[in-house]
């Protein structure tokens, strides 16, 4: 695996002679680059190298892509740069901002897995490359506290204290220490997450940009949603730590061979290597969740961080990413601290996994506080908010932050508690296999009923065209997203509308067992103690043992089911959708409150004698 090389050492400036001192130095450099029209980007390629470029007025992306090709030695017609949902055009620079990050990718036919990381090679153009050891990718007064915290970092560095990786989890994180030898952040690489190209611990084999641990979160993208968590907990309602995306230099970080993860860092000990990465503030604290019984958690937080969960769809919501703190001179008061979001806003309806469900304070009604929190939230404003602060975030994210929203704004309006939102969230599993989440059945309905609106343009069905397998790679990610158009695709699919296959799959289920507006069959009554308790453990303990036999991402990982898709849909049709999925909900809060009230009344008669 090959990697930017930096020839000054760590403990002084990093990129050529700088008269000027620290903030000085930046600010006079960021009013040069506004003054001549000049924006920085960081390059990253889908094995894990990170160069950052400085683009002229007259830069277009052919003019980039022919300075990359100097700097990796390859020919530029053999790559696509790529920004979110976007691959960028010979002439199209304008949606890239200052200080982001864009990936080039080589094409399919010229990748295999196989293929050596693209090499640097041009010692003129990395001199080019200002960015200090720490730069957040972002001018937002969002993450002002975390300035400070990267400036202490990296004094600590030029004193020689070094970050510390972390031993759990799956993919590469570190300890990032002041000159106290505190931790003060925890940093974790795109290129590090499990199956990614660097991951340190033995866990690779896919190219960022390709679907990881879970199918509708690619390699590379945990980041970006590590960030937007912590964006989306405004007035720090859940208590995310400050989180963003940086780009950083160090020594400590792995780099492979190749995407397969043939480990080389006894070879290249001494070699600094660039990476984009989220960069979250440590907060100390005495445990996490599974340390502890959950009887002493307050309300209060429990419901604040279920109420993000849900906004976000967060797949991932377990004991060990709670983190536990107890409050001075308050004996037996905790704060809890929620982090890992790295499997939140999946880009299609997932199965989520609440660990909260189960516990007694999310049977608990919803406070005055924090109906109004509800109240207050807008899905649209919030997807204006993303796009803006993390531009590269794809749409298909976005959907699915603003329809989870919305049902968690309409379910708090019903009077529906944390847990029961939840259940209405979360798919059963039976014998047949997977079952349709409520929240997944209503979507199917709704996208049934915008199939029948005669004002809508029919899509075209190509004949012979299977679905797209995530085993394949993203070659056609042009056709993702078309401002000219206003039209977003789904990347998991062929291009044609999943609403005839849905309504296939609406009819026959009509026909086997008569599926009403109330959906009785999948009413929540089936999040019994049975399945609602064993399932999502079952289902995680078998992924262990899986993961731990076999590091490899090609071994076949278990796949949840895709349902719904919300990405397939033209903007016309999206409107429309959410129109009709706020009519069933009624129905569907309905039918919930009436299985509630008669749980309720089996469990009061259980106990008479």
């Amino acid at each position: 695996m090959a990697m930017t090389v930096f020839k000054s050492p760590i403990k002084g400036e990093f990129h050529g002679p700088r008269k000027m001192e620290g903030k000085e130095y930046k600010h006079h450099h960021l009013l040069q680059r506004q003054s001549s029209g000049r924006r920085r980007v960081f390059v990253q390629t889908e094995t894990g190298c990170v160069l950052g470029v400085e683009l002229d007025r007259s830069d277009n992306v052919h003019t980039v892509k022919k300075r990359l090709q100097i700097a990796f030695n390859f020919p530029t017609e053999e790559s696509s740069l790529t920004f979110g949902d976007m691959v960028l055009k010979n002439d199209d620079l304008s949606a890239v901002r200052n200080d982001s990050p864009l990936l080039l990718k080589r094409n399919l036919m010229h990748r295999s897995s196989s293929t050596p990381c693209l090499s640097p090679t041009g010692n003129d153009l990395q001199r080019k490359d200002l960015s200090g050891p720490i730069e957040i990718l972002s001018h937002s007064r969002c993450f002002l506290s975390l300035k400070q915290t990267a400036n202490d970092i990296v004094e600590a560095m030029k004193t020689g204290v070094e970050p510390i990786l972390v031993n759990g989890g799956m993919g590469g994180a570190y300890y990032f220490r002041n000159e106290k030898g505190q931790s003060v952040a925890i940093v974790k690489p795109t290129d590090e997450e499990p199956f990614a190209p660097n991951n340190p611990k033995g866990f690779t084999g896919k190219s960022l940009g390709e679907p990881g641990l879970k199918p509708s979160v690619r390699v590379g993208e945990t980041g970006y949603r590590e960030v937007a968590a912590y964006l989306l907990d405004y007035d720090h309602f859940a208590n995310v730590p400050p989180t963003a995306l940086v780009k950083i230099t160090h020594t400590v970080f792995n780099v492979n061979d190749g995407v397969n993860g043939n480990r080389s860092r006894e070879k290249k000990k001494k070699l600094v290597s660039s990476k984009i990465a989220s960069f979250q503030k440590f907060v100390a604290h005495d445990f996490d969740a599974s340390d502890h019984g959950t009887s002493s958690f307050p309300v209060a937080s429990v419901h604040r961080i279920g109420i993000l969960d849900i906004r976000i769809l967060n797949t991932d919501r377990h004991g060990g990413n709670l983190l536990v703190k107890k409050l001075d001179g308050r004996f037996g008061q905790v704060e809890l601290i929620p982090i890992d979001h790295g499997l939140c806003l999946p880009e299609t309806l997932e199965d989520p996994y609440f660990e909260w469900i189960h516990w007694p304070q999310a049977s608990i009604p919803f406070s005055e506080e924090e109906l109004d929190y509800i109240l207050s939230l807008d899905p649209v404003k919030d997807c204006q908010m993303l796009r803006r602060e993390l531009p590269m975030i794809r749409e298909a994210c976005l959907r699915v932050l603003a329809l989870c929203t919305v049902f968690l704004k309409e379910a708090a309006a019903y009077g529906l508690c944390l847990a029961e939102i939840g259940e209405m969230m979360t798919r059963e599993f039976n014998a047949g296999g997977e079952v349709p989440s409520v929240l997944e059945m209503v979507c199917i309905e709704a996208k049934r009923l915008i199939a029948e609106v005669d004002v809508l343009s029919p899509q075209s069905d190509i004949e012979g065209e299977t679905e797209f397998q995530f085993d394949l790679d993203y070659s056609d990610l042009d056709s993702v997203y078309s401002s000219k158009t206003q039209t977003v695709k789904n990347p998991f699919s062929n291009g044609r509308s999943s609403l005839g296959k849905l309504e296939e799959e609406e009819d026959e289920t009509e026909e086997d067992a008569g599926l009403s507006l109330s959906l009785p069959k999948l009413s929540t009554s089936t999040k019994d103690n049975k399945m609602g308790s064993m399932y999502p453990n079952t289902r995680r303990d078998e992924t262990e043992r899986t993961l731990s036999s076999h590091k490899s991402a090609n071994v076949l990982l278990p796949v949840s089911t895709n349902f719904v898709k919300l990405a397939d849909m033209i903007e016309v049709e999206w409107v429309v959708f959410l129109e009709k999925f706020q009519e069933l909900l009624d129905s569907a809060f309905a039918e919930r409150r009436t299985m509630t009230l008669r749980s309720r009344q089996r469990l009061g008669t259980s106990c008479q004698f």
